[in-house]
């Protein structure tokens, strides 16, 4: 089935002017006729129900993040802006702190605005979708998925653990510990699986507490290397899920005079800052500023009248090998 996008693209014109054209909005005598003559080559039939609630929202979509200060969601919103306003449309972004209170209040202000659609990193597993879903409103999941049948971009986390752990291993250390997000996240539970594979398979020790949950920001990584630093037997390198906590990792090591260069780190994500000294590290590239360009696209797709099942595009991340990096 044709999409909104490949119409835009044989007509020459823009997906939010295909979407006006549908809908029946003022758009000039040339355009529809190119966007009609595009969508018949492609045999292209907008959804009725679909055309039904778009003429009801706004040219507005929201997109509901946990932490616009971590690098990894700002870059994620990039990527939505940018691809939201190629085809005409607003972008509102709302900061959830993980907290699920909050993020239903926004939620439940999406609904009331009438906006044309969500993205959103769901705060838990029981996020409630039920008033956008009610009202027809495409969503899309981003980072996380929901038990919500709708669409979701991902990155392949399990295979982000396992590179990082391997690349850990393969530079030499042996008792490799995992600073891990708060239980319960997807993101956290695919990561920390991955370095649970990758050590099982080495059958080197587990060593109690060398897996560590902490809240995702800087502080919690902080606390999470102490609690490491202070076993009977420390490990000798950490891979740390997300890039804030790697910061608070290294804070914490060098607090405890333990040089970054002896000590190794695997990074999930881009250092959010710089140091004077370059130090090697295993770093982790995750696609975010990719991530948010996909689901905003395929969330237009839906607002177009897009209307095959629900599905999961899952991104692979990349794994860098230990090299000189500024930290």
């Amino acid at each position: 089935m044709a999409t909104i996008y490949e119409v835009a693209a044989l007509a020459g014109v823009s997906p939010a002017t295909v979407s006006r054209v549908f809908n029946g909005q003022t758009v000039s005598a040339e355009k529809k006729r190119l966007v009609h003559e595009a969508a018949t080559k492609l045999a292209f039939t907008p959804n009725r129900t679909a055309r039904r609630l778009r003429g009801q929202s706004s040219e507005i979509i929201a997109l509901l993040i946990p932490d616009i200060e971590n690098p990894f969601f700002t870059a994620l919103a990039r990527g939505v802006e940018d691809c939201a306003r190629e085809a005409g449309y607003s972008l509102v972004l709302c900061n959830t702190d993980d907290d699920p209170a909050k993020e239903l209040h926004y939620l439940e202000i999406v609904a009331s605005e009438q906006m044309a659609g969500v993205i959103l990193a769901p705060a838990s597993d029981e996020v409630d979708l039920g008033a956008i879903v009610s009202l027809g409103r495409p969503v899309v999941a981003v980072d996380r998925t929901t038990p919500y049948p709708v669409d979701a971009v991902k990155i392949d986390n399990r295979a982000a653990g396992i590179g990082a752990t391997t690349a850990l291993f393969e530079a030499g250390y042996r008792r490799i510990a995992c600073i891990a997000g708060p239980a319960g996240i997807e993101t956290t539970e695919d990561r920390f699986l991955g370095w649970r594979q990758v050590v099982a398979a080495r059958k080197t020790v587990l060593h109690d507490g060398y897996l560590q949950h902490a809240n995702f920001r800087v502080d919690g990584g902080r606390a999470a290397m102490r609690a490491l630093l202070a076993l009977d037997t420390p490990p000798d390198a950490v891979v740390t899920t997300n890039n804030l906590m790697a910061v608070g990792a290294l804070q914490a090591l060098a607090a405890a005079g333990i040089a970054p260069d002896v000590f190794g780190l695997a990074v999930l994500g881009e250092l959010p800052f710089m140091a004077l000294t370059p130090t090697p590290f295993v770093q982790v590239r995750l696609p975010a500023r990719h991530l948010g360009r996909t689901a905003a696209a395929m969330l237009l797709e839906r607002i177009g009248g897009d209307a095959q099942p629900p599905r999961t595009v899952v991104l692979r991340a990349e794994v860098n090998p230990r090299e000189e990096q500024a930290l």
